[in-house]
């Protein structure tokens, strides 16, 4: 209501300038002595230059609008949040404590200050690898790399020392906690690429493709190698399957079910593998836990002899 009636004003305003400037026009081409007091009026109320020739404009920022866009930037460029041009940049972003929510402005919480002091080592080491400005990221990457196969090397060995201590069979080891800690960076990475991709194709090729490189790279090369090496030596090299067959055949067994569940999201009740109403979202989160769940009660369960596996 109010944007007409302003708009209103305007258009009678404009009129009346019009009728104003039409009036001083016809009155100008009189002489001074013919002109009536409202062509003299009008002829006065005509814009002239006057000694104020130029005018300053000062635009004052607004924090809150400048850190609004930072964020809106930051949300579609995914690439510059993980970019550092220089070591000294890195440590300080090591160091720093920031809040765990990237749509929250406020100060971090003191979840995010305990998260901080637990995994302050763990930043400051991957500080040093190189940042990604030096030989176009090629060097940050080789580094990146060798630094997660040594950090995975020794969640290994302590997982197995653990196991032994604890006496647990190192084929449940290898399932709960060396499996555990080495998917987590994946489990991460598949949460950023789903935050910040338009598509699922990214988070759930991760997980497909980080699932391809532990069979093809991860057992390939070494059993390679060492089956090369023993080779070499005079010697056999043998691995025992153990309860592999069993593992393996709920893991694929299950993972169809996984498969069937993300071809069922694609209908349109939900519209996508990802994401979704709140209710089929964390009821297909819960069918997938509890598959993980279950793999790992029947494989444990076949490991010490409770049931006869394959």
């Amino acid at each position: 209501m109010n944007i007409f009636i302003a708009m209103k004003i305007l258009v009678q305003l404009r009129k009346l300038i019009d009728e104003i400037a039409s009036i001083a026009a016809e009155a100008e081409e009189k002489p001074p002595e013919q002109r009536t007091e409202r062509e003299k009026i009008a002829i006065m109320g005509k814009p002239r230059l006057g000694d104020i020739i130029r005018a300053q404009i000062r635009i004052k920022e607004s924090k809150e609008f400048k850190n609004t866009v930072d964020k809106l930037v930051q949300r579609a460029n995914a690439s510059l949040l993980i970019g550092t041009s220089s070591w000294r940049e890195q440590f300080i972003e090591a160091l720093t404590v920031s809040s765990s929510d990237e749509d929250d402005l406020k100060e971090p919480s003191k979840m995010d200050y305990f998260m901080h002091c637990l995994t302050v080592f763990w930043k400051i080491l991957f500080a040093f690898v190189p940042p990604t400005d030096i030989f176009k990221g090629y060097l940050c990457f080789l580094v990146s790399i060798f630094s997660i196969g040594v950090v995975t090397a020794i969640i290994g060995d302590v997982a197995s020392h653990f196991g032994a201590t604890v006496g647990i069979r190192d084929a449940v080891t290898a399932i709960i906690f060396v499996a555990l800690g080495t998917s987590i960076p994946d489990t991460f990475a598949s949460k950023v690429a789903a935050i910040h991709d338009k598509h699922a194709d990214a988070s759930v090729g991760n997980v497909t493709g980080s699932n391809a490189v532990n069979v093809f790279l991860g057992i390939g090369v070494a059993w390679s190698i060492a089956a090369v090496y023993h080779a070499i030596n005079g010697n056999t090299f043998r691995v025992d399957p153990g309860n592999l067959a069993f593992s393996v055949t709920i893991f694929c067994s299950e993972a169809a079910v996984a498969i069937f569940i993300l071809f069922i999201r694609r209908s349109k009740i939900v519209g996508g593998e990802l994401g979704g109403p709140v209710c089929l979202k964390y009821f297909t989160s819960f069918v997938l836990f509890i598959l993980w769940i279950i793999y790992l009660v029947l494989s444990t369960l076949e490991a010490y002899g409770v049931i006869k596996g394959f």
